[in-house]
């Protein structure tokens, strides 16, 4: 099956789905497109006019790999608290930079969208949230259940409960 990660490069993932015996997609490898880029496709999506150039830049590249595309993965954003597990190249060579947070959000839109299945994983800060990805991906890439992911919210973040339980119960109670 051909496999598309989001963002694109996450080397995290990438020689896991290979090793299932999967097609990795990459709009950036160019060998695939045969010398055929074209960076003005026509878009089934609509891009007003205002969009960056380097939204509309990426998509044009991630466009024509969607309609090839059998499953995706897809990485969230990392917490702005996070303290970086190894250096800055290390991080990037993993997890890989989103690049522009307007194209990330747009690329996981258009691949929610198709009726494929997608594997949804928080970004991870601690060694054993790295173990349970690579774990939770090799799950997915074996029966491609999107079940198995994390519960992200629409910013790609794991959801959380901003009201403490104990709270929430008070507050219930004295409602009632």
């Amino acid at each position: 099956m051909n496999i598309v990660v989001i963002p694109d490069g996450a080397m995290i993932v990438v020689p896991l789905i290979e090793k299932n015996g999967h097609t990795y997609l990459s709009p950036t490898d160019f060998s695939k497109y045969n010398n055929e880029v074209n960076l003005n496709p026509d878009f089934k999506v609509n891009l007003s006019s205002e969009t960056p150039s380097g939204v509309r830049g990426r998509i044009s590249l991630l466009a024509p790999l969607l309609e090839k595309t059998d499953a995706a993965i897809v990485l969230g954003r990392r917490p702005s608290d996070y303290e970086p597990m190894y250096n800055v190249l290390n991080e990037l060579i993993l997890f890989c930079g989103n690049g522009c947070n307007n194209a990330h959000s747009l690329a996981v839109s258009l691949v929610s969208q198709r009726d494929i299945p997608v594997l949804k994983l928080a970004y991870p800060t601690t060694r054993e949230e790295i173990i349970e990805l690579i774990d939770k991906v090799n799950r997915f890439l074996k029966d491609f259940d999107s079940s198995i992911g994390d519960d992200l919210d629409a910013d790609l973040m794991p959801k959380s409960c901003n009201v403490p339980l104990d709270q929430f119960e008070k507050t219930l109670n004295n409602s009632i």
